[in-house]
């Protein structure tokens, strides 16, 4: 065989690739398309750029833990006409039930025709913040509570128990955290965050963030906050930094009185772990509504730990029995998530009555 005839074939196929993405460019990606948002919203696109890329030019901010690099899957959104064939980069994060709703990973599906989507009206509210840092407080070994003030735009009305993204600079990397402050306060926004070993965005918060930084904040996010027209008994369950939502659903319920009655498991490993002891020991004083329950899973002799021993879960179930009545918001890893419910549905809780953000 000529030993230049397979040299030759591999030529005629670049050269075929290449006229054919070059027509699918002209043909499709250089007009003028209509992206069309929740049968309202009407956007005119040129290029070839991909939805979230395009939501986010126009001020629509889907979340996106990854920066759209397709490992997250966060940044679903139902595609109703146009997006093209499911990409393989998204499969992992479909089920087939968002196969069937035509469910798509916004930051894999480019705008190469007339496209209709449809996304949460809350996600409309999200927006593009500048804030500077102006706290940083270590609060265990592992864990700070970074405080920013809101520079522009200058308030952000959030609800308990939602998050938003920190943009890390120089980097771009993208991470979610829960918020940690007040409702009521809107123009300052806290930050619970954990160091993960190798983690680079929880690395420049720790090691490198430092007071009168700047950074970009977008939010809020998620569906995972305090349900306010509900009169439930509540159980809330939370471990490491998970402790953040918690704590802005309960500045929201003491803001009102505490008007219903809480329960709140904290779980760690050993003393050095727990954090805001303090502060909701005294909530639980003011308010006999509230219930403030940490425990160990391995004290240490020097803990001189007199309260709660065991798993969270084993705690839980000590103290709740009969939760019909009741419902639950749950913080934690997708493990500790998983065995609470398994706890609160032996103890009776109505499965549409369990609240939860894994993490």
């Amino acid at each position: 065989m000529n030993i230049f005839v397979p040299i030759i074939l591999i030529g005629v196929l670049l050269i075929v690739a290449i006229l054919l993405a070059l027509a699918d460019f002209f043909l499709k990606g250089s007009g003028e398309k209509t992206l069309t948002i929740n049968d309202k919203t009407k956007i005119n696109v040129i290029g070839d750029e991909t939805l979230l890329n395009t939501l986010s030019l126009n001020d629509i901010f889907i979340p996106s833990a990854c920066g759209g690099k397709a490992t997250c899957g966060y940044c679903k959104c139902k595609v109703v006409e146009g997006g093209g064939p499911i990409k393989p980069t998204e499969e992992p994060f479909l089920t087939e039930s968002d196969k069937k709703e035509g469910v798509r990973l916004s930051c894999q599906v480019k705008i190469r025709e007339d496209m209709e989507i449809l996304i949460p009206e809350e996600l409309l509210n999200a927006k593009e913040y500048k804030a500077e840092v102006i706290g940083i407080t270590p609060l265990t070994h592992d864990i700070n509570l970074v405080e920013f003030r809101l520079i522009e735009p200058e308030q952000m009305a959030f609800k308990p128990g939602q998050y938003a993204q920190l943009k890390v600079p120089g980097i771009e990397v993208i991470r979610a955290y829960s918020i940690a402050s007040n409702p009521s306060t809107t123009n300052r926004l806290e930050f619970i965050i954990r160091l993960v070993p190798k983690g680079q965005a929880t690395t420049f918060v720790h090691l490198a963030m430092e007071v009168g930084d700047i950074l970009t904040i977008t939010g809020p996010f998620g569906d995972f906050y305090l349900k306010e027209d509900s009169d439930k008994d509540i159980i809330c369950i939370a471990g490491g930094s998970g402790k953040a939502p918690i704590r802005a659903i309960l500045y929201y319920l003491k803001d009102r009185g505490m008007n219903r009655k809480v329960r709140y498991f904290f779980g760690a490993k050993t003393k050095k772990d727990l954090y805001y002891t303090e502060e909701f020991n005294n909530l639980s004083e003011e308010y006999p509504n509230f219930q403030y329950i940490p425990a160990l899973s391995e004290p240490l002799p020097e803990d001189h730990w007199d309260g709660e021993v065991g798993l969270i879960t084993d705690v839980v179930d000590r103290y709740c029995k009969d939760l019909r009545d009741a419902e639950a918001y749950l913080c934690g890893s997708p493990g500790m998530i998983d065995a609470c419910i398994a706890v609160l549905e032996k103890n009776n809780i109505q499965q549409e009555n369990v609240y939860y953000d894994k993490f």
